[in-house]
């Protein structure tokens, strides 16, 4: 027995001997302790949490080499080697997480619209519940700052860049034709409905290395990743119909949603401005398959779009009207992965490919083009740790050309652009942040190669506030009109310099942005018109400079959302055939939009109201010795929807823009040769009706019978 006592006491005193004291300090980057941080010894048990005063010490067994860990909400965990048997009192420092919600984001240039992101400035719900946009997202995205309102036209103009300057991105992968067709002075949709997009960012400059080919602007559209439900939409409209489906299965989901439109009836109803012969008329559809694998996803997106009209235009400068006849095809397909793989690495690779067909009827003669447009992409990246993700990827573009005048005169032409960049996004911490990246491309048809820097930052100067910067060069190809005529040129270059101020808190957002954007290599032509007899050149250039505000509240008055925005732009052209440097025709000085969106129960009504601004546009008058030197009257239009909730999943939708009937000019077309008074005469370039007139049922059809198109209005 005596033997035995000897043993345990010999036990005892071993397993005491054998516990180590593990102890500390946890602080901040600021020195500041931090209380209540898990501290422990990985793989074990033995831990415990830091005091007010930021103290730890427990005991452990274990010995040797181990890895202590220290965790704490809005921080980075730390992860650090320790020897047991030498270990001795130390500091440690946890620095803030980068992760967290209220962690800088690098802003400048950029709107973002999507429950993704963790600063947005729109909802998708907004896209197409603001008056006045008709379910159109480009009509939407022009209540934002730093958009034109160019009403004949209806493409996306972004500070004082033309349309053609911004280019569209689905899923990452580019859209080569993302309007429908259209003749002189009637304006355009976008091809894409909001019906499948989960989120859009819309990068008003200073955009990533990952994109190019875009002087001014980026609008990126994304499809949603998965499907929620199956449910089927249907909808009757005054100007057509609509159906779509969506049905979900465990690892897969595909969505369907097409579309008839005809404006005849609308058309007999409301007086035009227009001489039709055959009103507007298309069959569109789009579809997205989803596959979940364990560690990605792929997504296959179709759309196409055939259209037609036929109309007579007033010519100033023929006695007779001109008969235009347009058929228009158009095919848009793309296929993407993104997933995870290896130690913290991502790869996307995708693949679209885009084909247009114009048959357009002018008179007697007849034109005929079309576009095969493809776009390979790849992309890795590579998060170095909490704080470090590098991206590197590479970008093939291809475009073929072809155009008949009357059987007898063909043009056209055959480009590729291949290009590579890098960048890395670096977060020093939860205030400060920067995006650093490069580009590379070179361009066969115009044997030309570029170098493109790209570089924003961003700094969180207070809770609820920050100040970011963007700076990059870029650079684009001629147009296409240039493009199948000749190959003499050299890209087109803009530089962006952008300062932004955001505040955002409990619903309410602001930001005030202030650029300069530097235009270089700008084509020039020596003829009244583009043509084979034209002599071609890179000396254009120019400049845009002006400040952008946007006040958002959704917290103020219960069930009202409304948002306000103002652009000044002060921009100059020297370019196309201009004789001197002047503001383009499209641009006014100041543009203003002021958008309300109100909630009533007890109507169980959503009703909206829009208002836009701009101040006259400058054109120019043959009359006048100086060019350019007139401007149109201001521009003004109030828009109204109201969408009722007949039961919860069927919805009467009602709009009307122009309430007011406000008589808009656009510009003027003059004649180009004098009149017995020895003046040119003009007409006024309008729009096609005073006003547009829109009523809508749709009804939705769900498993949880609850889901409705409120959104998608």
């Amino acid at each position: 027995m005596k033997f035995f006592y000897t043993f345990i006491f010999l036990v005892v005193i071993f397993v005491v001997n054998a516990q180590h004291i593990i102890s500390g300090t946890v602080m901040d980057e600021k020195n500041k302790p931090i209380p209540g941080a898990n501290v422990f010894i990985d793989g074990t048990y033995d831990g415990t949490s830091t005091d007010e005063k930021g103290n730890f010490s427990f005991q452990t067994s274990a010995s040797g080499n181990q890895i202590l860990v220290i965790s704490f909400l809005a921080f980075d965990t730390l992860k650090i080697v320790i020897n047991i048997d030498n270990y001795k009192d130390k500091m440690f420092k946890l620095k803030e997480s980068v992760n967290s919600l209220d962690a800088v984001v690098i802003t400048a240039g950029s709107f973002s619209a999507g429950e993704k992101s963790r600063v947005s400035v729109l909802k998708p719900l907004d896209i197409v519940t603001t008056a006045g946009s008709a379910g159109n997202i480009i009509a939407a995205l022009q209540t934002l700052p730093g958009t034109q309102n160019v009403g004949e036209d209806g493409r996306l103009y972004v500070r004082g860049g033309e349309a053609d300057e911004t280019q569209t991105f689905v899923d990452g992968i580019r859209v080569a034709q993302p309007y429908g067709a259209t003749t002189n002075n009637l304006p355009t949709r976008g091809r894409f409905s909001p019906f499948l997009f989960s989120g859009i960012s819309f990068s008003t400059g200073g955009y990533s290395a990952e994109y190019g080919e875009a002087l001014s602007s980026i609008l990126l559209l994304n499809t949603n990743d998965e499907a929620t439900q199956n449910k089927t939409d249907i909808s009757f409209m005054t100007v057509g119909l609509g159906l779509s489906n969506t049905q979900k299965r465990k690892k897969t989901s595909i969505s369907i949603n097409t579309a008839y439109i005809d404006l005849a009836p609308y058309q007999f109803a409301i007086p035009q401005d227009v001489d039709w012969n055959k009103p507007f008329q298309s069959l569109s559809g789009e579809t997205v398959y989803r596959y979940n694998f364990a560690q990605g996803i792929f997504k296959s997106y179709a759309a196409f779009d055939a259209s037609r009209f036929d109309l007579n235009q007033e010519d100033i400068n023929q006695p007779n009207k001109v008969r235009v006849n347009l058929k228009n095809n158009n095919l848009y397909f793309n296929t993407s992965y993104k997933g995870n793989f290896g130690s913290n690495w991502q790869i996307f690779t995708g693949l679209s490919y885009g084909y247009g067909e114009n048959k357009i009827g002018i008179n007697a003669n007849t034109v005929y083009n079309n576009e095969h447009a493809a776009h390979l992409k790849f992309k890795l990246t590579k998060k170095l740790s909490y704080r470090v993700k590098l991206n590197f990827g590479s970008d093939y573009f291809s475009t073929k050309f072809d155009e008949n005048y009357n059987n007898t005169f063909n043009t056209g032409y055959n480009t590729s652009i291949a290009a590579v960049y890098t960048e890395a996004d670096i977060f020093f911490s939860k205030k400060f942040a920067t995006k650093l990246g490069v580009r590379a491309s070179t361009n066969t048809y115009l044997n030309t190669n570029s170098f493109s820097p790209r570089a924003s930052l961003a700094y969180k100067i207070s809770k609820d506030s920050q100040l970011a910067f963007a700076y990059g060069n870029f650079e684009q190809a001629p147009r296409q009109e240039y493009l199948k005529y000749s190959n003499d040129f050299k890209t087109e270059k803009a530089s962006h310099y952008i300062l932004n101020y955001q505040y955002v808190k409990n619903s309410r957002t602001l930001r005030a942005e202030m650029y300069y954007k530097g235009y270089t290599n700008l084509v020039k032509y020596d003829t009244q018109s583009v043509g084979t007899n034209s002599q071609f050149s890179n000396d254009g250039y120019g400049y845009a400079k002006g400040l952008d505000l946007f006040w958002r509240d959704g917290n103020s008055v219960k069930n009202l959302e409304y948002w306000i925005s103002y652009s000044y732009i002060d921009t100059k052209r020297d370019y196309k055939n201009f004789p001197a440097e002047v503001t383009p025709n499209f641009v006014a000085t100041h543009s203003a939009s002021f958008v309300t969106k109100y909630w009533i129960s007890d109507w169980k009504s959503q009703i909206g109201f829009t208002y836009q601004f701009s101040s006259g546009r400058p054109y120019n008058n043959p009359n006048e010795s100086v060019f350019m030197n007139e401007k149109t009257k201001s521009y003004s239009n109030l828009s109204f929807n109201w969408a009722y909730l007949l039961t919860q999943q069927k919805i009467l939708y009602f709009s009307v823009s122009n309430v007011l009937g406000t008589q808009n000019i656009f510009g003027y077309n003059y004649a180009n040769t004098l009149n017995a008074n020895g003046i040119y005469d003009r007409k006024a370039v309008t729009p096609t009706a005073d006003r547009f007139f829109f009523v809508g049922f749709f009804w939705t059809i769900s498993d949880n019978k609850k889901d409705n198109q409120l959104k998608n209005l």
